[in-house]
């Protein structure tokens, strides 16, 4: 995916584990809500509340879910169920696109 027609950005980033990943919201017309960022070299672990995909665009990272490490690069994607965890080892930094639900 290198661009999304037709959608609504919400400009305040959300920062997390103090700035190794940084991200934006954005809504397509028909409501669905996805993100897209990066995640600089390190371990992190996220939490989910729905499930996720995460669609790599470039980078590296190596992630942990229900005790199984698998590694993922540009043009792969990982599911993560709702209600659950993963950790993420990023290798060289990741640019992502999150599909939520």
């Amino acid at each position: 995916m290198t661009t999304i027609d037709n959608v609504t950005l919400d400009t305040a980033a959300n920062v997390y584990f103090d700035g190794l990943c940084v991200s934006h919201t954005f809504h397509l017309a028909d409501g669905t809500r996805k993100s897209a960022g990066v995640i600089f070299p390190s371990t992190l672990t996220f939490g989910t509340a729905a499930p996720e995909v995460m669609e790599i665009e470039a980078g590296s990272c190596r992630v942990t879910l229900d005790d199984q490490m698998t590694s993922y690069g540009a043009g792969e994607s990982f599911a993560v169920p709702g209600d659950s965890s993963f950790d993420i080892e990023v290798l060289e930094t990741l640019s992502y696109v999150c599909h939520y639900g």
